[in-house]
């Protein structure tokens, strides 16, 4: 996967935790997934389409997200609600759309789909590509993982 397809998502997620949260995520480590990716207690899933193919994945504790969610909104959550869920979809496709745009500066045409936002236990994804680069990033408000399977 090329380094510009990876460094739109980074690019993207770090401007729009900056506006929305007055959060500067930092890339903690950059990993190479050869089997399953893996959530955790909330997690929202974006398809894209077009000249690239596949999905990237925003993995975060529950802490994480109700965090987000408080400072976005100002509500003190105690669960990822039906509110909660439709807050972090909406965050995953602001950073999926200005990633697209980021993309499309660099002659690479893609669409997203919409979100699916995962609430629970621990579970693991497969994806349509070999390989997922796992982004881990660190915040003020907690770890976040982005998982890209991407291929063009």
């Amino acid at each position: 996967m090329k380094a510009e397809y990876v460094n739109a998502f980074y690019k993207a997620t770090q401007e729009v935790f900056k506006l929305m949260l007055d959060v500067v995520p930092e890339k903690k480590n950059l990993s190479v997934l050869e089997d399953l990716a893996s959530s955790k207690d909330a997690s929202v899933l974006l398809g894209v389409t077009g000249d690239l193919k596949g999905s990237v994945l925003f993995s975060m504790s529950k802490d994480t997200a109700l965090e987000m969610i408080r400072i976005m909104s100002g509500m003190q959550l105690e669960s990822l609600d039906t509110f909660a869920s439709s807050a972090l979809g909406e965050v995953a496709n602001i950073i999926g759309g200005n990633a697209a745009t980021i993309l499309s500066q660099n002659e690479c045409i893609c669409d997203i789909v919409p979100p699916q936002i995962f609430v629970g236990s621990y579970r693991s994804y497969s994806t349509a590509t070999r390989q997922t680069l796992l982004l881990s990033l660190d915040t003020d408000i907690g770890p976040i993982d982005v998982s890209l399977a991407l291929k063009e």
